[in-house]
Parts: C-alpha cells; structure tokens; sequence
C-alpha cells in the first residue's frame, strides 16, 4: 500500500504543480500553509529530501557540511532539491487539510492525541538542534522489579540546560502544533519531563537535572507550557514514579492514571483494592493500557486471593463478579461497570476490554513481527451497524447515563 500511494502521490503533486505556476485556489491554499507552518515544515521538508538523496542513511553520516549544517551548503541543498522539498511540504499539506475535515466532520466528539516523551535521533529535530541533544548518551528508565538492568530505549538526550536557555522553546513549538492537532493529548513518560534517566557508554547513568527541588521545578514548568494554549492533558504516570512527582501533578491538577488492577491500598494490610469512587475527580480511570495485558488476560492469570480482593469492591459481587470463575461476559461487564462509577472526570475502555477479547496490543521489550500490529477484526466504517459493536455501544451509553457521564 505504501508503493501504490507513493505513485499516485507523485502523480498528484505533478498536476498540482502546474496548477501552483497558474496561481489556482488551491494553490494560495497550500502557500498559506507552507507559511503559517514553516517554524517547522522548511526544516522537516528539507531532512526529508536530504534523507532521500542519501538513500536513507544516518543524518550523522552524510558529509560534513550537511551534518553540521553549514549555511552555505544548506542553502545549495535547497536549491538543489527544490523539487523534493516541495514534494515534502505538498504531502503535509494534503495530511493537514484531510485531518482538518475529518475533525470538523467529529461534531463534538473531541480528539485524544499524543506528546511522545523523545524524538528519534534519526529526525528533522534532532538534526536541526543538536545542541538541545546529547547523542553520545541515550534515554532509559533504571533498574526496577521488572528489569535488573533497566531500560535503554537508544534515543537521544536532552540537554535541559540549554532547553532552559530559551525557556523550552522547542517543547512550546511542539505544544503549539499538538493543540493544533487535538483536543487534548497524553504526555508520554510524564516523570521523564521532571527527571530524565541518561545511560552513558561508559555505564555511568545519572538522572538529570540531578536534585529534587530542579526536578519539580523543570516538571511544573512545562507542564505549564503544555497546557498554555488551552489544551486538556492527561499524564501518562505509570510505573515507577517518585512521590514527589505524584504530588506535583496533584499540585497543578493535572490527570494521571488509575489502571483499576493496580489501584490498591499498599501500606494497608491486607493491600484491598481502592474503591473506584474514591479515585481523585482530577485522573483518568482506565482498564489497561496498550503496554498490559488485557482484563482477561489479568483476571484468568490472578490467583484466587487477588481476584477475591477485586470481588470485594463494592457493587462487584452484586454485578455479577465471582473470584471462583473464569472471565466471561457478565464479569467484564461488571468490571466496566466499577469502571464507569468512578470518581475520575474521564474513564478510558480500550477496544479489547469493551469486547472482553484477549489480544494484546503490545508486549514490552518485544521486537518482533506481531507487536504493534493489531487492529480491528472489521473495518471502522461498519461499526454502527454490527450487532456486536451496536451491542457494546448500547452499553457504554446506558453506563454513561446511569454513571452521570
């Protein structure tokens, strides 16, 4: 599919240049475009056609000059690959415009988007600002009760100090472009804005800034600038996350996650589970993420003591959930049901769960051909006339009426 429309694209972009000499409609269309979003369209266009000439290849292994941007050779790019960059900035063009109608086209269903913690080293961005980058290091989590030896997850370091030297301004234009976008969006690896993990080659990590108080302070400071432009966010605040930082976003009232499994008591004896009613208005409650296995997959690998704790809940048994019986229709729905009860202003039901299915999105630390290729057993268009997904969509809206959603 991608060939095909390659081809196609390359014979659109050929007609409408001839209608970008005649001065058309759409044409002052697309050079209003390329002017509003050229903060960063020229840098992307321009990585884009260098990539292409040097067949793909690391940006740090093109020739010198390229590599380190100097004016003159950047300028002889340009107009060397006049061409292609235009081809480049056209196809951000046709995506924006389709995105735009399709938003319009929502009504007022809003759109959920997402602020990836990192960028590839491999990236305009990268390119364009190695000196907001550390490339001889890269970015992981440390070790924990998952990993002995952590994460490196081999992407470029950020230099917050010289992030800080121009008050993020590459974190606001990126901000900018998101609330553009979205509704909303989810702030990837949220605890890594308030203190990045550095893995150096020589095996020395760090965290960086290196002290608590630099950390809360960078945190709140941008995520102050995410929200700056109006947009709601919700923090993605799993796995290990420091105390502090979850006070932080209590602080500034900003939604993190509450994953229903994982929501217990731990310091109480017994570590029952918390009461869905009691989670905080300002958080998201949700049933898994696309890092977990599904619920059925949990509840059919819980021993009986966890699945008897989750059955204390209130309303659970009541609904129908018994810690003695394998996952089924009427437990899932139970499960969904605590969901929707509680105090969270947003609740999040993944495809997988809604239908109580089993296949997972993603397994962590996997590469493979599988992982990251589900998708929906039917095409998206057919949803509001299958029984099932007519079913499944009666349901949410009788949960969402009887729960004041």
């Amino acid at each position: 599919m991608r060939a095909l429309k390659r081809v196609a694209l390359h014979l659109a972009f050929h007609v409408f240049r001839q209608r970008l000499a005649a001065g058309t409609a759409r044409a002052v269309e697309f050079q209003a475009f390329a002017e509003r979003e050229r903060w960063w369209l020229d840098d992307y266009a321009l990585f884009r056609a260098l990539h292409d000439e040097h067949h793909g290849c690391y940006w740090r292994d093109w020739e010198p000059e390229l590599r380190d941007r100097d004016p003159l050779a950047l300028d002889r790019a340009r107009q060397r690959l006049a061409d292609t960059i235009l081809y480049y900035q056209y196809l951000q063009w046709l995506a924006d415009t389709q995105w735009r109608r399709a938003r319009r086209e929502c009504g007022r269903v809003g759109i959920f988007g997402d602020f990836p913690f990192m960028v590839s080293g491999h990236s305009a961005d990268v390119w364009s600002r190695q000196h907001q980058f550390r490339i001889d290091a890269s970015v992981g989590v440390p070790p924990d009760a998952l990993s002995e030896t952590g994460q490196d997850w081999g992407l470029p370091v950020y230099r917050w100090d010289a992030m800080r030297h121009d008050d993020y301004d590459w974190l606001r234009q990126r901000t900018r472009r998101c609330t553009d976008l979205y509704d909303g969006f989810r702030v990837d690896h949220l605890v890594g804005f308030y203190r990045t993990y550095v893995r150096q080659r020589n095996g020395h990590n760090y965290f960086s800034p290196s002290d608590e108080p630099s950390q809360t302070a960078q945190g709140e400071r941008i995520l102050d600038l995410f929200r700056e432009r109006g947009a709601r966010i919700i923090a993605e605040d799993l796995g290990v996350v420091p105390d502090f930082v979850r006070e932080s976003l209590a602080r500034v009232k900003v939604a993190g996650l509450k994953v229903l499994r994982w929501e217990r008591e731990w310091h109480t004896p017994g570590q029952p589970f918390r009461r869905p009613h009691d989670y905080p208005a300002e958080s998201v409650a949700i049933s898994g993420t696309h890092d977990t296995d599904t619920l059925a997959e949990w509840w059919d690998s819980a021993d009986r003591r966890e699945r008897r704790l989750c059955a204390e809940i209130p309303g659970l048994r009541e609904a129908g959930c018994d810690p003695d019986a394998p996952f089924d229709d009427r437990l899932r729905d139970a499960l969904l049901q605590a969901l929707f009860r509680a105090g969270s202003d947003i609740v999040i039901v993944p495809f997988q769960d809604l239908f109580g299915w089993r296949d997972r999105v993603n397994l962590p630390g996997v590469v493979n051909d599988e992982n990251w290729t589900w998708q929906l057993p039917w095409p998206i268009d057919d949803l509001d006339t299958l029984p099932d997904a007519r079913e499944r969509a009666a349901f949410l809206s009788a949960l969402a009426q009887e729960s004041g959603r």
